[in-house]
């Protein structure tokens, strides 16, 4: 089912929709690129389909919007705890093919790993719509291909800007607004078929062969630990606990779930002073270990979808899809 809209028959579906969802998609920041003066792409809740970038890729991921950089768990006293009140609209979200699959990485860790589901996650997951947005050609960075990222089924709607116009497929006809407002039309979502990167990912990888590889060493050299690849990566789920006491009343206060970084400083601490993983060839050797190995092990998917973001984002020019080929390579010298 398809159908195409001109933009302000669009902007009346997107303003009925948010009467029942929070809509959000990538949006242009003003000002807040990586050097002065410059803009970047990140999620925001949109009013109009103008407001949405279509021809760059967002530099940080959806997965803020159902999984939030910080979130209070609840509130506590002496006496009791209160779960804050969670917004009852849904929740809809403009994405691509590859951040489709991140959300899926996400749902295995924060669903499935371990006896019971997240329940702070499901709450919000539960809520959560796809619109898929359509990828005609590949960006820079993007390895989706290698990692069978490039395609999915997985949404309500896809959508495409075209000679003015916006094309739609529909699978749900969310609150039956797409039918409403749009002029049937056959649409085939449009997917990436090529990269201009490969990534050859190592298969039946020997661990004890590897681990002291020196690629390690070489990366590790480089990193300044400074967490934007997992703050930007659509499959990073890592996160630490804060307990906040109120200044007015140190009795009360709340628990907050905070992102956290495998590759910053401290995140493996332990008391007395130990810590798993103190060199940063070491931290790199885990995230992209997990990334393309530990991950699959347990789920049967890559962890890792090609998004190419942590390329995107490395003040120190450090490119994951060339760490990983480097792999490859390092796995055939050892053989």
């Amino acid at each position: 089912m398809g159908f195409v809209f001109s933009p302000a028959a669009f902007n009346l579906l997107l303003q009925e929709l948010k009467k029942d969802f929070k809509v959000y998609a990538p949006v242009l920041l003003k000002g807040k690129g990586r050097f002065s003066d410059t803009d970047t792409v990140g999620y925001g809740e949109i009013n109009k389909i103008e407001d949405v970038v279509f021809d760059s890729k967002s530099y940080f991921s959806p997965k803020e919007t159902f999984y939030p950089i910080n979130q209070t768990l609840f509130y506590f006293t002496e006496d009791e705890y209160r779960e804050p009140k969670i917004d009852p609209k849904g929740i809809v979200v403009f994405l691509r093919s590859c951040d489709i699959h991140a959300v899926q990485r996400l749902d295995k860790i924060m669903l499935e790993n371990g006896p019971a589901p997240d329940y702070y996650y499901k709450q919000l997951r539960d809520k959560l719509k796809f619109i898929l947005m359509d990828c005609p050609h590949s960006f820079d960075s993007c390895f989706c291909v290698s990692m069978g990222t490039n395609r999915t089924d997985n949404y309500s709607a896809s959508v495409r800007p075209e000679n003015g116009s916006y094309l739609c497929h529909v699978q749900e006809d969310i609150n039956g607004l797409f039918a409403s407002f749009g002029q049937p039309q056959e649409v085939t979502p449009l997917y990436v078929t090529e990269n201009k990167i490969t990534v050859n990912v190592p298969a039946n990888l020997d661990l004890s062969a590897i681990i002291d590889h020196p690629i390690w060493q070489e990366y590790g050299r480089r990193c300044v630990s400074c967490g934007r690849c997992n703050t930007s990566c659509p499959t990073c789920s890592c996160f630490t606990m804060q307990d906040i006491f109120y200044q007015d009343n140190p009795k009360c206060g709340e628990r907050r779930r905070v992102w956290a970084s495998c590759q910053i400083d401290g995140f493996t601490d332990m008391a007395g002073g130990h810590s798993f993983r103190r060199e940063q060839s070491q931290r790199m050797r885990f995230k992209v270990l997990h990334k393309v190995y530990d991950f699959k092990e347990r789920f049967g998917i890559h962890m890792c979808v090609g998004c190419g973001r942590c390329d995107d984002v490395c003040p120190e020019y450090i490119s994951f899809s060339r760490c990983v080929n480097k792999l490859a390579e390092a796995v055939q010298e050892v053989k």
